[in-house]
């Protein structure tokens, strides 16, 4: 009897197997190749759309790939990038030799880049990409002293059908003695790989070499290693770039758009899915996405209905693109110069200098699998967090992508903080205002040593100044200015230490040849260089600093006064003698006048407070080639300091209480003319100004009517109710 039920449940079971098998065969199947999937190939977690129809090519699990311009599958693009990039582990402390840096500390990261070999072809890109290190204060010429080797050879752009290949990378490197399989080297590239798939094929094994790539995926980034770049274009400026559009904080923002798409269409391939889908959520009124299809040589082959529609479309708007509020962005260009908003729709990316700049207080970052919710998501967004967005977005671009020196000169500063890790920027520096290109850890790792974050900060500035004075003339006379200036300034209750930087001819005097006073005295050899008046000088103690020539007319009242003004705006250059710049158009030229006027972009630092950082600036910043400039002609530096601090705070800076009295006395009898006595001094100052607008790439100074006087100054009341009585008797 139990032998029967056996055979009847054993039977039952068959049949059940049998009916399975023959209804749900398909069923099986799938699931059998789900059992079987490699488990490398991980399943995509795909939203859950409401209309199928706008979903990509492949989610459609029932199709099989069979169109060669679909995506690769993961497993493919591993083996791709696993050929490329022998060392996809790699990390700064595995594939960098360290000590090649470390030979003279942080002076010691030097930058050679290769000479490139007759009838090599370099884009305009590229060139651009070199000029700017070589012009940087990181380049060196000499190999035994780089820290970190670029190639001559254009790796820009690795899409083999592009005029701009390069052929034979891979054998070229290999027969240099210095390659040593990529150690200590930088790749820049900007596209790779080849329509209508763009893998991430370089044509080339990169070995252990650092990747400063754009349109990165994070698939393939190594974090802590590579450098994610901006894609940027060849008519992107060397220097300077366009400055940022917002100039004023409107709230709420008035723009005749709210969210645009400028771009081409790709027909098949990457991105085509994603692009074709932007007509669903374009409305021709405050949402437009404009796209063409003119992209590639044989785009007619594969054009579609919408296309010429679309192309009319570009034609007729594209120019006002900026008119719009957000932007929509499919790639790692960054061109939101014109205060607008970018929305990412980078799946997959890494975005540009991740390791420094935190892109969610600058952008809204979409998911192009939900498409048809960026609109509900920007309509959302309130007027306060749009005011953010934008001032974050107006900085970054100001700070990092505006030009190409900016862009190279970031990924430089990235390599370098982590080569010098102990000292190196935060994130608060990469991230608030001037930036971290303008931030050198070399002086301070600490926030509250710079004057431009005293007032984020809630930092109140020291109570004491030294003053440096600037003499170039010999000591002849107890009567020269310089003995009157001496005692003025010391008699002040601020004044903490007097440095005089002896630059004439003739030795300086001995200490008993200069007045008793109640405050230090020091002096210094200022090597006949007019810059060393702007050298870190180590006995400067006190945050603020005074700047004085040796025949500069003051009160101790005046001292004073300016002194309580720079404690207020502590980051700008607050003083007395102001001059100004402006723009022939008849030669086409910036222009340096003296003349008074209500208007000035210049205080002259031979009167003038600012924060002793910009003594380090000066010299470790600006490059040697500006500072040659001014000690040959022993003049401009004044106005290259304007240049810098303008540069750093994008505003003018401060002139206070007007003394017309203020000018440079002649020269004692049996003294060296002084150089204003000269008329080549005032032209070559003129070309000074377009020297230092050159190197900058922009017009950094700022014009401003803004003028401090002490309270009741020149009113008409009794002078016993004036604190700063002296000043009107001046």
């Amino acid at each position: 009897m139990q032998a029967r039920k056996k055979y009847v449940l054993l039977g039952l079971c068959a049949c059940c197997w049998l009916v399975l098998f023959y209804w749900g065969g398909g069923v099986q199947l799938r699931l059998l190749r789900l059992l079987t999937r490699h488990r490398g190939d991980v399943m995509r977690p795909w939203p859950n759309w409401t209309d199928r129809a706008f979903l990509p090519r492949y989610a459609h699990l029932d199709e099989l790939q069979t169109d060669p311009g679909m995506a690769e599958s993961p497993r493919q693009r591993r083996q791709a990038w696993s050929a490329i990039y022998k060392d996809s582990r790699c990390r700064m402390e595995t594939c960098f030799d360290f000590s090649r840096c470390r030979r003279r500390g942080r002076e010691g990261f030097r930058v050679y880049i290769y000479p490139s070999e007759k009838n090599d072809r370099v884009s305009e890109s590229y060139r651009k990409i070199l000029a700017s290190i070589a012009e940087s204060r990181y380049y060196t010429s000499d190999p035994r002293e780089a820290c970190l080797f670029v190639l001559g050879i254009d790796t820009l752009d690795r899409d083999q059908l592009s005029g701009q290949f390069v052929p034979n990378v891979d054998e070229r490197i290999r027969g240099y003695p210095l390659w040593n399989d990529g150690r200590n080297h930088l790749i820049f590239n900007l596209y790779s790989g080849t329509w209508p798939n763009y893998t991430e094929d370089l044509g080339f094994n990169i070995g252990q070499a650092i990747l400063a790539k754009a349109s990165l995926n994070t698939e393939h980034f190594r974090p802590g290693f590579d450098v994610s770049i901006p894609l940027f274009s060849k008519d992107h400026p060397q220097k300077g770039g366009e400055r940022g559009w917002l100039v004023r904080n409107t709230v709420p923002p008035r723009r005749k758009y709210l969210l645009m798409f400028k771009g081409k269409r790709y027909l098949t391939g990457i991105g085509s899915d994603t692009r074709n889908a932007l007509h669903h959520i374009h409305n021709g009124k405050d949402i437009v996405s404009l796209t063409t299809c003119r992209h590639g040589k044989d785009w007619e082959k594969h054009k579609d209905a919408r296309c010429d529609h679309d192309n009319l479309e570009y034609e007729r708007i594209h120019k006002k693109w900026w008119k719009g509020l957000y932007f929509l962005l499919r790639n790692t260009q960054w061109g939101c110069s014109a205060a607008c908003i970018p929305v990412l729709l980078s799946n997959g990316w890494e975005l540009p200098f991740s390791d420094v700049i935190q892109w969610n207080q600058a952008v809204i970052e979409g998911d192009e699998r939900l498409l048809l919710q960026v609109p509900s998501t920007v309509r959302a967004v309130g007027n306060e967090r749009v005011l953010a967005l934008r001032q974050r977005t107006q900085m970054l671009w100001e700070a990092y992508f505006s030009s190409v020196d900016k862009i190279v000169l970031t990924t430089l500063e990235i390599i370098k903080d982590r080569v010098f890790s102990h000292i190196s920027r935060n994130k608060y520096m990469w991230n608030y205002l001037p930036g971290g290109l303008l931030v050198l850890p070399e002086y301070s790792t600490h926030l509250a040593h710079f004057p431009f974050y005293y007032l984020g900060l809630g930092v109140t500035p020291g109570q004491e100044f030294t003053a440096v004075i600037h003499a170039v003339s010999p000591l002849v006379s107890q009567s020269q200015p310089i003995m009157k200036l001496l005692q003025v300034v010391s008699k002040s209750k601020y004044c903490s230490q007097i440095i005089i930087l002896w630059n004439s001819e003739k030795p300086p005097p001995s200490r008993s040849k200069w007045p008793p006073m109640p405050v230090p005295l020091t002096v210094t050899d200022g090597r006949r260089k007019t810059t060393s008046r702007f050298l870190p000088h180590v006995a400067i103690e006190t945050e603020a600093v005074l700047s004085l020539d040796e025949d500069t007319v003051l009160l101790t009242s005046e001292v004073n006064f300016a002194f309580l003004v720079w404690r207020s705006f502590p980051e700008r250059i607050v003083g007395y003698p102001p001059r100004s710049h402006f723009w022939d158009p008849l030669k086409r030229a910036w222009g340096y006048t003296s003349k008074w006027t209500n208007d000035y972009s210049i205080v002259l630092t031979g009167a003038a407070f600012y924060h002793r950082y910009y003594h380090y600036l000066f010299t470790h910043y600006l490059p040697q080639s500006l500072r040659t400039l001014v000690d040959r002609t022993s003049n401009c530096e004044d106005i290259l300091m304007n240049f810098l601090v303008s540069a750093v705070t994008h505003q003018p800076p401060i002139k206070v209480a007007q003394r017309k009295q203020y000018k440079e006395l002649p020269s004692p009898q049996g003294t060296k003319s002084v150089p204003w006595a000269n008329p080549e001094h005032f032209n070559q100052r003129q070309e000074c100004i377009n020297t230092f607008a050159n190197w900058f790439g922009y017009m950094p100074l700022v014009h401003s009517q803004f003028r401090l006087d002490p309270v009741l100054f020149k009113d008409q009341v009794s002078v016993l109710r004036k604190k700063y009585k002296d000043l009107e008797r001046a």
